[in-house]
């Protein structure tokens, strides 16, 4: 149970930097291929930097709705429902269903 709970309160810490206005690049959104392994470049630059990794993939607290898709953690493929995880190996953080980031994949 370790695990969730270090997850649980790893979430909160997000939330918290989010909620507290955390300058963020939600946009461009990570559209193209090359588009998705420049992001994935950065993000393994600031190593455990985790505000760092959080600006860098442009997390937010809402769904983003780009280009007609509402784009929201729970509808990505990185996204581990029973877990509440992003998967993304570059990222590998707990996350809410309703928050997004530009690296949001179906």
């Amino acid at each position: 149970m370790a695990v969730i709970d270090d997850d649980g309160q790893l979430r909160e810490t997000i939330e918290t930097l989010l909620a507290q206005a955390l300058n963020t690049e939600a946009f461009p959104r990570a559209d193209s291929h090359e588009d998705v392994l420049a992001v994935i470049s950065r993000l393994q630059a600031p190593g455990n930097d985790l505000k760092a990794k959080l600006a860098i993939a442009g997390f937010t607290l809402h769904p983003v709705e780009h280009e007609g898709i509402e784009q929201a953690c729970e509808s990505c493929m990185y996204y581990l429902v029973h877990r509440r995880f992003c998967e993304l190996p570059e990222l590998a953080v707990p996350v809410e269903p309703e928050w997004s980031c530009r690296l949001w994949r179906i």
